[in-house]
């Protein structure tokens, strides 16, 4: 599976496809670019369904759901759209008679919501909402599907007062060779979970249990295609106020400056030394942010996010997680809190909305 943006790429996916024939035809769906996705784990009974919240994903459509970074509750939908995934969840869950647990994929593009897929059984997921939201969705769905009915349950919608964060955990430092890039397949092998009383501690918890802790200071290496500058002002501009220095590649920073942002340019590995890598190795770097040049560019950079992995460094491979990330840091830095049981938060949780309780 891949996203193709040109008749060139198409051209090179077609000739490198394996066993494609007439009963083995290649599948093409159309991408929806730039697009916010979404999922919701709902428990139904036949006659209702039951959705504890929904969870936005942190990337945007691309990656594959099980690597993609999610958030509980979602923090940048509109509320309209939230509506719009209730119903529709509510709806083919009763139309499609589904006895217990159903995960459905959303997309919103153009102010649009889009319907992935939906799928008619326990997600990966259930878990995770479970924690937060402080509902036995395995148990429920048992007991729904030996017939107990989801108005018998007492049920009801919750506000979250607090923040749960999925990152995927991958088995990159096993394959050193292998370019640590995140598309439509999915190579987690796992997945871990921060909460906390705000979205970007949520964030930062998240990325130090899976071994890769954000920095809270230091120096950050920026080096992004053109395709996705358009938020990496602001996101330079956050690191420089949270105390970081900026290292960037040539047309990164000449265009960091034009938007009068303070960087060091850095020679790329073919351009001579010291180089990125060089500066990895000598631990000069503490969080590296790529996005990928391509499979069609002239040189290929995976080098630098392999060199990340190799020396142990964050990384980060979309605009959207190095948003999410800078966040993370600002909130750490403002308040990291302190250890909070998982009791403790699901007592936070309240009918009324009301909340309670400290900043951990």
């Amino acid at each position: 599976m891949e996203v193709v943006y040109d008749e060139e790429m198409l051209r090179r996916y077609v000739t490198a496809a394996v066993g494609v024939t007439p009963e083995r035809p290649i599948l093409i769906d159309k991408f929806l670019e730039k697009a916010i996705e979404a999922e919701a784990d709902a428990l139904a009974d036949g006659k209702q369904a039951f959705v504890p919240s929904i969870m936005e994903h942190i990337e945007l459509a691309g990656i594959h759901s099980g690597d993609s970074a999610c958030i509980i509750p979602p923090i940048s939908i509109p509320a309209r759209h939230i509506d719009t995934i209730n119903e529709y969840t509510k709806r083919i869950a009763i139309e499609l008679n589904v006895i217990g647990l159903l995960n459905i994929q959303y997309a919103i593009a153009h102010d649009t919501v889009y319907i992935l897929e939906a799928n008619p059984r326990a997600s990966r997921t259930v878990p995770l909402v479970s924690k937060v939201c402080n509902i036995s969705m395995a148990r429920l769905a048992t007991e729904i599907m030996l017939g107990r009915m989801i108005e018998d349950l007492n049920l009801a919608q919750k506000p979250i007062p607090h923040f749960g964060v999925k990152e995927a955990v991958f088995p990159f430092n096993m394959f050193p060779e292998v370019d640590p890039l995140l598309g439509p397949e999915m190579r987690s092998t796992g997945e871990v979970l921060g909460l906390a009383k705000s979205p970007g501690l949520a964030f930062f918890k998240a990325e130090e249990a899976t071994q890769l802790r954000l920095p809270s200071s230091g120096t950050v290496l920026i080096t992004v295609m053109e395709k996705d500058s358009s938020i990496i002002p602001e996101i330079a501009k956050r690191f420089k106020d949270a105390g970081f220095k900026i290292k960037a590649t040539e047309g990164t920073h000449k265009f960091l400056a034009e938007y009068g942002i303070e960087s060091e340019p850095i020679f790329k590995l073919y351009e001579g030394r010291p180089n990125i890598v060089d500066a990895i190795k000598n631990r000069e770097i503490q969080l590296v942010i790529n996005t990928p040049s391509g499979k069609l560019s002239k040189y290929d950079d995976s080098y630098i996010r392999k060199s990340a992995i190799k020396y142990q460094i964050p990384y980060i491979t979309t605009p959207a997680a190095a948003m999410a990330a800078v966040k993370g840091i600002e909130a750490y830095q403002h308040d990291h809190g302190f250890v909070k049981s998982l009791q403790d938060y699901h007592r936070d949780i309240s009918p009324s909305g009301n909340q309670k309780g400290d900043s951990r």
